[in-house]
């Protein structure tokens, strides 16, 4: 026990003086983690306090406004000196990153998809190991590298929290449908698994109906957890209710999804199906290891412990005011990021400014946002105002009927939305509009006879048809 406390006063250490962090250490608490849970059945206070971050907790404002300037300028610095791309960078906006604070952060220009696509080796600041492409939900699929570090230490990470939090159990089994596109998200979760004692079947995006046949059963080969897609998930719950199967069909206890916008009624129907909670979590390949969870009111929390999140105009590029629109602004800090690093990186993702009044959710001492509403980039300017992707997907999933996912497509036509369904997407195909209008849109719609996939706006349409045969645990592949 000694032994575990000298290692978590030397990563909480490390954390505070932005040094690199010893892996092995952090390695070492996943399994300090899991004998004393098998010991005691209780992580103690200490180790959750460590895992809320060293700025998280730090007390006064003041001490959390010092750590996250010294956190910027340490990032700033090192870009400075190993980034060509940022050498570059700061030093056209006439930036001195010793000097960059919170109160002066916005001078740095944002760095955009196209900089990092375009320049990609002039943001490696170390040696490279491992490549990962974004999935390509909403556009063009962007490679970012990462170092042998980081593919330790994020898992690391990860693992403790979840096992601390009691999220993952050496008894479960997790099962990966996700795009293989995202290989530095699969080595993780497969770092994961075998740090937490559990274990994983990798599955990809088979046809959902393969997916469903290794999903089904409540013995040891079916999964516990499941790591998916939102626009995947549906299918997998309309093929459920087709074939008839209810909670007492499997044995999952957690659904975990990203990438796309997650509606209420969706969550609920997965829930109710699998007899499983549905998880909605926020992460980015290009600002990985920053990510965020949804609170029971529909807030995205984004620990500030790993890097700097800022909500930015969508106009201006300013901080945008409670209540407006605007897009993440996200820097990884080092030593959580160290190989292509990036700093004020605008991921497009689109939220709205929450009111300046104290949370009261269960996760009011996480800094929040809105939920994510889509992409900036597709918001749709109406002559009744901006209309975001969730508020149409909210309405069309809640539809009577909705053969989930939902194949659309939305424009703008003479100031007004208007919005083009297939027809494979819903069984009545009059009366829709009315639905916008109680949603508080004036919308026009047409049902057009046209293959679902043809309509498709940020939904995951990227079967992998080379991995049909996927076998189970103890059988033959």
């Amino acid at each position: 026990m000694f032994d575990a406390g000298v290692r978590q006063f030397r990563m909480a250490l490390a954390m505070v003086r932005g040094r690199p962090i010893n892996v092995r250490s952090a390695e070492r608490l996943v399994e300090d983690a899991l004998a004393t849970l098998a010991e005691f059945g209780s992580p103690g206070e200490d180790v959750e306090q460590l895992l809320r971050g060293a700025g998280a907790d730090a007390g006064e404002t003041q001490m959390r406004t010092d750590l996250t300037n010294r956190a910027l300028r340490r990032t700033a610095k090192r870009l400075a000196a190993k980034s060509p791309f940022y050498a570059d960078h700061f030093a056209a906006a006439g930036v001195d990153p010793a000097t960059l604070s919170l109160e002066n952060i916005d001078t740095v220009p944002v760095t955009t998809k196209t900089d990092l696509a375009k320049q990609s080796r002039d943001f490696l600041c170390s040696e490279p190991f491992l490549a990962s492409r974004t999935t390509g939900t909403t556009g063009r699929p962007t490679e970012v590298w990462y170092s042998r570090y980081e593919e330790r230490l994020w898992p690391a990470l990860v693992a403790l929290s979840q096992v601390l939090r009691g999220n993952i159990r050496t008894t479960d089994l997790i099962q990966f449908n996700v795009s293989s596109r995202a290989t530095g998200t699969a080595y993780t979760e497969m770092q994961v698994a075998r740090m937490a004692g559990t274990t994983i079947r990798m599955v990809g995006l088979i046809p959902p109906a393969e997916t469903l046949d290794v999903t089904a059963g409540t013995d040891e080969s079916a999964p516990t957890l499941m790591v998916t897609y939102p626009s995947y998930l549906g299918q997998l719950v309309r093929l459920a209710r087709e074939r008839g199967l209810g909670p007492a069909d499997f044995r999952l206890r957690s659904i975990t999804v990203g990438s796309e916008v997650l509606s209420p009624t969706l969550a609920a129907a997965a829930e109710a199906t699998f007899g499983a909670a549905v998880e909605d979590l926020y992460g980015m390949t290009e600002i990985s290891p920053i990510a965020g969870a949804i609170c029971r009111q529909r807030h995205l929390h984004i620990d500030a412990g790993v890097g700097l999140v800022e909500v930015c105009d969508l106009d201006t590029g300013r901080k945008a005011a409670p209540g407006e629109l605007g897009t993440i602004v996200a820097t990884p800090f080092y030593p959580y990021r160290e190989c292509m690093p990036v700093f004020r990186y605008d991921t497009r993702d689109l939220v709205r400014q929450l009111p300046d009044a104290p949370l009261d959710c269960e996760m009011h001492n996480v800094a929040a946002t809105s939920h994510i509403l889509g992409k900036a980039d597709h918001v749709l300017r109406t002559h009744d105002g901006p209309v975001t992707s969730r508020d149409i997907v909210e309405v069309l999933d809640a539809l009577p009927g909705a053969r989930w996912p939902m194949r659309y497509r939305a424009d703008v036509v003479d100031g007004r939305l208007h919005v083009t369904v297939a027809a494979s997407s819903v069984p009545e195909t009059t009366g829709i509009a009315r639905y916008f209008a109680d949603a508080g849109m004036d919308a026009t719609v047409d049902v057009v006879p046209v293959e679902g996939t043809q309509l498709r706006r940020l939904r995951c349409d990227l079967l992998e048809h080379s991995f049909s045969s996927i076998g189970s645990i103890g059988g033959a592949a």
